[in-house]
């Protein structure tokens, strides 16, 4: 039994990361995961690694080991289970019902690595400078006009707001045009308007 316990501790494994979950893992395990690229008999490689163990201490990556990887081969692609998704409101006539299948891939464990060499990231290419003709035709900007240390901008000598005085009174107000009275024949034109009799009270 002793013995069989030490081949058990001394088999290496590791902890790895793919579709949001993690996966403690051995060389020769078949498990299925979240569904990812590639045909059945197609190599990956699962470089999210965050724990190798099994030779001695365990190590232990922050979050990830580097240079570490663990190489596995697609053997099917396939689905879960049906799962039933059944909503109901009491009293309100309201149901709903959907099913829902996980696309899932197995695949065997074929190594665990730990040194891998990771691909630098590939650089941007700059874009190359506008060519002499291109920026010949283009019209030169006009330079702006260097104001002197001393001297101030005319807007700022000037005073701000100029108080007004006060006008005295009588002037601001415009004096009304005396509308000419009518006199001589254009009076006597107009004639008088008759007078209405007085109605009688009943005694």
């Amino acid at each position: 039994m002793g013995a069989l316990w030490k081949t058990i501790e001394d088999t290496m494994y590791a902890v790895i990361r793919t579709g949001g979950k993690q996966y403690k893992v051995a060389p020769q395990d078949e498990l299925q995961i979240e569904k990812i690229e590639g045909a059945a008999g197609d190599a990956v490689q699962f470089p999210d690694v965050l724990m190798i163990g099994g030779e001695g201490e365990p190590k232990v990556g922050t979050p990830l080991i580097a240079g570490a990887a663990v190489s596995a081969e697609v053997v099917e692609q396939g689905r879960g289970p049906k799962v039933i998704i059944f909503k109901k409101r009491r009293r309100q006539n309201y149901r709903r019902k959907r099913g829902h299948r996980q696309d899932l891939t197995t695949v065997r464990i074929l190594d665990i690595l730990t040194d891998v060499e990771i691909a630098a990231p590939v650089a941007k290419e700059s874009k190359p400078a506008p060519a002499p003709e291109a920026a010949a035709g283009a019209k030169p900007a006009k330079p702006r006009a260097k104001k002197a240390e001393g001297e101030a901008p005319a807007e700022a000598a000037a005073p701000a707001t100029e108080a007004k005085a006060p006008a005295p009174e009588g002037e601001g107000k415009k004096p009304k045009a005396a509308k000419p009275k009518a006199t001589g024949e254009a009076a006597e034109a107009k004639p008088a308007a008759p007078k209405k009799p007085r109605a009688k009270k009943a005694e």
